[in-house]
């Protein structure tokens, strides 16, 4: 029949669009329907998915040219009465019950298939291809879940809290003197310090305990480069001939502090960023070359890498908040009371104990316009270079005068790197 010919109810039927969220409708219903034929379930396979998806499909179209808002809930409500029926078995409990998967994914199919309809197609392709590989990877995923060990679980529920609950609640506006605390904007800043040392945490549970050299280095530093360098001075004094190799993975812990920086100013102050990031680069490309040559001429033997603590503590995480707020207010009033130079002076105190906090704070004023590039930057690598000095005298401390003679033997080259960069790099 020709197309002209068709009735007009019908006519809307026959476009191009229609018809290929049709068969996004049938393919994605033949892929899910393909994963639940393989189970046990009884409910739905490679023939009923395609049909409830283009049921969905339909029932979205009618609704859309016929203007029946109430068409596709009630498809809704006869899917799951439908679902009901096919499982009265199991409610008597004639059956035993193995889940409700299937259920599950047979309303989604059918709001899926509505949605390609109504929707956007390239969201509903992600989804449906998103609830086939979750349904493939079920021994996977359920092993997973059953070694995970409690600490971990822990780990992630913390993060839950400290992203999904605290945050969204907190008032996004500022307070205080000089009108520069943002309780929303902190938070969201701890969220992004706590989601880098858990992505560290992640990696290094990933690898295990025996990273080997440069992974234990580099992990820690992601987690926490003062802690690894307190673990491993610690080792140091302890284990005969371990103070070349805890000497390297500090270095290497210290400068994986430049991911993270540049993780943090690309995060907070992108538009910005070109003029901040060079001579972090330039610093973290002679650190690469110190390691490299650290690495060459240290002496190895296995080591496993020290256990690692959980980095989405909430008590941690108050503490950086705390510490990211009196920071960003120290850095506005030296600004206002002694220009630049007491900034610099903010930056030397703070980076003794955290290089994260100047860094956010001074990018995040650069990125509103309230503080110079050069000024912010150079802030940034004097707070890393006093955060060497402090971490010298951490491994003098806890690791002897072997593990300290090593230590500043490696740490001379990105020191003075850092003096020459503050003084010679020019202001842009």
């Amino acid at each position: 029949m020709p197309k002209d010919d068709i009735p007009d109810p019908l006519k809307a039927f026959v476009d191009s669009e229609s018809l290929i969220a049709f068969g996004i409708a049938l393919g994605l219903g033949l892929l899910i329907g393909l994963q639940r034929e393989r189970t046990a379930d009884r409910l739905g396979g490679i023939r009923t998915f395609p049909l409830i998806a283009l049921f969905g499909a339909l029932a979205a179209r009618l609704s859309d040219i016929q203007d029946i808002p109430w068409l596709v809930p009630t498809g809704l409500l006869c899917m799951t009465i439908l679902i009901l029926l096919g499982n009265l078995e199991r409610l008597r409990g004639e059956e035993e019950g193995t889940g409700i998967t299937t259920e599950v994914s047979a309303l989604l199919m059918y709001l899926l298939g509505a949605f390609l309809v109504l929707g956007e197609l390239t969201v509903a392709v992600v989804v449906g291809g998103t609830i086939a590989v979750l349904l493939h990877l079920k021994p996977s995923m359920h092993a997973f879940a059953e070694r995970l060990p409690e600490q971990d679980l822990r780990a992630i529920m913390q993060f839950a809290l400290i992203s999904m609950i605290i945050l969204p609640v907190l008032p996004n506006r500022t307070f205080g003197p000089y009108d520069v605390l943002n309780p929303f904007k902190i938070w969201l800043l701890v969220v992004l310090i706590v989601g880098i040392g858990l992505g560290g945490y992640g990696a290094y549970k990933l690898v295990g305990a025996r990273a080997g050299t440069l992974l234990s280095g580099l992990i820690g530093g992601l987690i926490s480069s003062t802690a690894t360098t307190v673990s491993y001075a610690r080792r140091a004094k302890l284990e005969k001939g371990m103070a070349g190799l805890a000497a390297l993975v500090i270095l290497i812990a210290s400068t994986s502090m430049f991911i993270r920086m540049f993780v943090e100013i690309t995060v907070v102050a992108p538009r910005v960023s070109a003029a901040l990031l060079p001579p972090l680069a330039t610093l973290l490309l002679i650190s690469v070359v110190t390691c490299a040559f650290g690495y060459r001429f240290a002496e190895h033997h296995a080591s496993e890498m020290p256990t690692q603590s959980n980095p989405a503590e909430l008590s941690a995480a108050l503490v950086f908040g705390a510490l990211y707020a009196l920071v960003t207010l120290a850095v506005a009033a030296a600004k206002d009371y002694f220009g630049s130079r007491g900034i610099y002076v903010v930056a030397l105190i703070s980076g003794f104990t955290d290089v994260d906090a100047i860094t956010l704070s001074t990018a995040n004023l650069a990125g509103d316009g309230l503080l110079e590039t050069s000024t912010a930057w150079r802030a940034m690598v004097i707070a890393t270079l006093a955060n060497l000095v402090f971490k010298a005298g951490a491994a003098a401390a806890l690791g002897g005068r072997a593990l300290f003679r090593r230590v500043a033997v490696l740490f001379t080259v990105p020191f003075v790197a850092g003096i020459l960069v503050i003084v010679l790099w020019p202001d842009g």
